[in-house]
């Protein structure tokens, strides 16, 4: 309650809440202000910047956004709310974040490129070089409102054992 009273004080419009079970993440909630919606993810697989070698600074300009694979409605939902955690960059930015969707799995790449005159393509080459995080995020909750609302109604919820077929997905 104290968190999300601070929050609305000072006019934040999301908080973002991770949860870790012995010093490695699990889960990650983001609530959007200030009346939500809330989307608990589980994360996957993370790997940090200080285990990438070579990473390098990482770059303060607002980052482009690409999302590959969200064509349900509920992908279109998820797509929404990660989009909107991030400012508009600037097309000048260097900075790249994708979100691909494979099999319910979404994963998250962090890249800064680098234009290359003289290459092969029509605008020459591109040179991406990850700078991390990279990490799974598998949705969990969907509610109506924000992270201290207990009455908030449930949008939607993984049901992993209800699936009647393997090959569904829902994103």
């Amino acid at each position: 309650g104290q968190v999300m009273e601070a929050a609305r004080r000072d006019s934040f419009t999301e908080v973002i809440m991770l949860q870790e079970t012995r010093g490695v993440p699990d889960s990650i909630a983001i609530s959007h202000l200030p009346l939500g919606p809330t989307v608990v993810f589980t994360i996957h697989n993370i790997v940090t910047r200080h285990d990438i070698e070579d990473v390098g600074t990482m770059s303060e300009a607002y980052p482009h956004l690409v999302f590959e694979n969200f064509s349900t409605p509920l992908g279109h939902r998820i797509q929404d709310v990660l989009k909107y955690l991030f400012p508009v960059p600037k097309a000048e930015s260097a900075r790249v974040i994708t979100f691909d969707n494979s099999n319910d799995f979404i994963s998250f790449r962090h890249h800064t490129y680098k234009k290359v005159k003289g290459g092969k393509g029509p605008g020459g080459d591109v040179i991406l070089s990850e700078v991390g995080p990279r990490f799974e995020l598998t949705p969990y909750r969907i509610t109506l409102g924000t992270l201290e609302m207990a009455d908030a109604d449930t949008e939607w919820v993984l049901k992993p054992y209800m699936n009647t077929s393997k090959k569904r997905t829902v994103l």
